[in-house]
């Protein structure tokens, strides 16, 4: 697997800093927003993610949306409808489509196309419970996605732990990696984590009240560009 060189961005306006991945098809721009909402751009094409917490006005109307779950973290009808354009394709797992009525529907291990991205559904759930006995996230409700574009992998976990599912995945570029409790896992078990599955680039993502340098700890010497960004600026 060849290694991502990020090339950094600064964007006016209300666009916070973003990183650029270049690919075979060209660069993939990455815009961290808030909590787990993300926005790619490439190829002339704009591609959010759980379009939900931070600011929206001044940015661009979605090409594609990606939601993973039912949580109001991660679906914000409201928000969907300010960036919705004629023609923008919604991916979403079941119990999203529920509340999304047009969206694509993708399970778990299955894929679809979205023009020049490839999208795959990937697991999303906890292992037990938390200390309240309560599971927040069922196997099977909630979709993580890897997104395929110009051969580069760019993984967005979702509201997970470290499922075996995550740990499999293999020639990842660029993953997106969850860390607040109870909701999802630790720092110390979400680089754990990170070091089975080894991506060139990680970002601590969906961390909020969690110390992110405690995960870039855990990381030295692994080879793993760990990026902090501040995903609560806004």
């Amino acid at each position: 697997m060849n290694r991502i060189v990020g090339i950094f961005v600064v964007c006016a306006g209300v666009c916070a800093a973003a990183d650029v991945f270049p690919t075979s098809a060209g660069n993939v721009e990455i815009t961290p927003i808030q909590h787990a909402s993300l926005m790619l751009q490439a190829g002339g094409k704009v591609l959010y993610v759980d379009p939900a917490q931070g600011r929206y006005d001044g940015r661009p109307p979605a090409d594609y949306i990606l939601i993973t779950d039912i949580h109001g973290d991660h679906l914000a009808p409201a928000v969907i409808e300010k960036l919705r354009k004629p023609g923008t394709v919604i991916v979403a797992p079941k119990a999203v489509a529920e509340t999304v009525k047009d969206a694509r529907v993708l399970s778990n291990g299955e894929s679809t196309t979205l023009g020049a991205f490839k999208i795959d559904a990937i697991p999303m759930y906890n292992l037990k419970p938390a200390a309240n006995g309560q599971v927040y996230h069922e196997k099977g409700r909630g979709n993580g996605y890897i997104v395929t574009y110009g051969g580069k992998r760019f993984y967005i976990a979702g509201d997970t732990e470290g499922i075996p599912e995550m740990l499999a995945l293999r020639n990842i570029d660029v993953a997106f990696i969850p860390m607040n409790l109870p909701f999802t896992m630790t720092p110390e078990a979400a680089a754990a984590a990170v070091r089975a599955f080894h991506p060139a680039v990680v970002y601590p993502y969906h961390y909020r009240g969690q110390d992110t340098k405690i995960f870039a700890r855990a990381l030295e010497g692994t080879g793993i560009d760990v990026r902090l960004r501040d995903w609560y600026a806004q």
